[in-house]
Order: structure tokens, then C-alpha cells, then sequence
């Protein structure tokens, strides 16, 4: 009797991951956990708040808005069938005043001011398209305190120009992380992307997270 040797089974393809962003931060974020997105579909939306919308209405509608318009982009491309797709939105807010993604020195002067010496919230929301068709939000809401900061040194940071961009005028893993007196909730949300609850939905959902940990390549 000829005995056959068994013939190993193929390694079931490792399933696509799209960041529906082009922020540098949240694909720092993403190495740091060991992942890096096979492409990126960034969405260009229109992020005004709604007449009365709270500020984690306005991150987590718009985190889903972004994951839609990146899954309508790839519908189109079959290399990207079977793709998980994840998008993510920060808001930052005093009480229920919502703070822009300051792209002029007098919005961030005004954020800095309003900031100075209190407690806001930022509020993170991830979105994350499954293979399966269906779209879960997870909404991280993080409670920052601020020094109280001298003249001198909010002239310094506008000069900087660090805050360009920011949601809140500033950039926690910057120069402004010397402005923080106390934080509740997750740093890594403040940054742009909450690891642990990104981690934790991905591997909910059944994208293996810690390949990258055991075969790089």
C-alpha cells in the first residue's frame, strides 16, 4: 500500500485593511501596533456641525460618513473586495461648543484661550467596514486638563505653528503635551486613533492583528 504524505493545507490570504485617512498621526498610531494598511482611501467631507449637534454625534457621524465614502470608492476596485476598511474623527469640545480644526493663527489663539487653565473633552470616534457588508462605531471620549498658559507661551506655540490642522488648535504628542496637567481616558484617542478599542473592534470582527508581530514580512 503507497502511503501518500499529507499535503499541507494553503495559508488562508491574509485579508486586506484600508485607512480611510492620509493623517500621518493615526498610520503612526498603526505602526506602533504593528499594523501598516495595505492602501488609503482619505474622504473629503463636509465636517460643519449640525444645527444643535453635540460634539460625540458630530465625531461619530462623521467617523461613518468617512468609512461610507471610502467603501463606495472601493466597491470599484475588485483588489479591494473583501477589504476591512477603517476611518476614525476627533472632536474636541468645552462643555458643548465645539472647537475647530484650526487652520488659521486666530482660530487657534482663541482655542488656546478658551483651553487655558480648564478641562475639555475629545472625543474620538472609529468606524470600522467589515467584510460582511456591516459598519460598527465606537465612540472615546477623553477628559484633558490644560495649565494655565502664560502669554509668552501660547505666543510661542501659535508660532510654532504645530496647531495647524488640529482639531482644538493644538497637538497632545507635541509641543502642547507640556501643557497638560491631568488626562482621563486614552492618550492614543487624543493622538487621533484609541489603539486599544481599534484593536479590540479588529479583532472582534476577525482581522488577525499581531500578524504583523510574528511575520513582518
Amino acid at each position: 500500500m503507497t502511503v501518500t504524505p499529507n499535503a499541507s493545507k494553503p495559508k488562508a490570504p491574509t485579508p486586506k485593511l484600508l485607512l480611510a485617512s492620509a493623517s500621518p498621526r493615526r498610520l503612526q498610531l498603526l505602526a506602533q501596533a504593528g499594523i501598516e494598511p495595505d492602501g488609503l482611501l482619505p474622504a473629503s467631507l463636509d465636517e460643519t456641525p449640525l444645527k444643535n449637534e453635540l460634539p460625540r454625534s458630530l465625531a461619530k457621524r462623521l467617523a461613518r460618513a468617512k468609512a461610507e465614502a471610502a467603501l463606495a470608492v472601493a466597491a470599484k476596485d475588485p483588489s479591494m473586495a473583501g477589504a476591512y476598511l477603517l476611518a476614525a474623527d476627533t472632536v474636541v469640545a468645552v462643555g458643548r461648543r465645539i472647537l475647530p480644526k484650526a487652520e488659521f493663527e486666530d482660530e487657534a489663539a482663541d482655542c488656546l484661550l478658551l483651553l487655558s487653565g480648564r478641562s475639555h473633552h475629545v472625543y474620538t470616534a472609529i468606524a470600522l467596514a467589515t467584510p460582511k457588508g456591516t459598519i460598527r462605531v465606537r465612540l472615546v471620549e477623553t477628559k484633558v486638563r490644560f495649565k494655565r498658559l502664560s502669554r509668552a507661551e501660547a505666543d510661542a506655540y501659535l508660532k510654532s505653528g504645530e496647531w495647524r490642522g488640529k482639531a482644538g488648535g493644538y497637538a497632545i504628542q507635541g509641543l502642547a503635551g507640556g501643557f497638560v496637567v491631568k488626562l482621563v481616558g486614552s492618550y492614543t484617542g487624543v493622538v487621533g486613533l484609541p489603539l486599544f478599542e481599534t484593536m479590540t473592534m479588529l479583532e472582534g470582527e476577525g482581522f488577525p492583528t499581531r500578524k504583523g508581530w510574528i511575520d513582518p514580512a
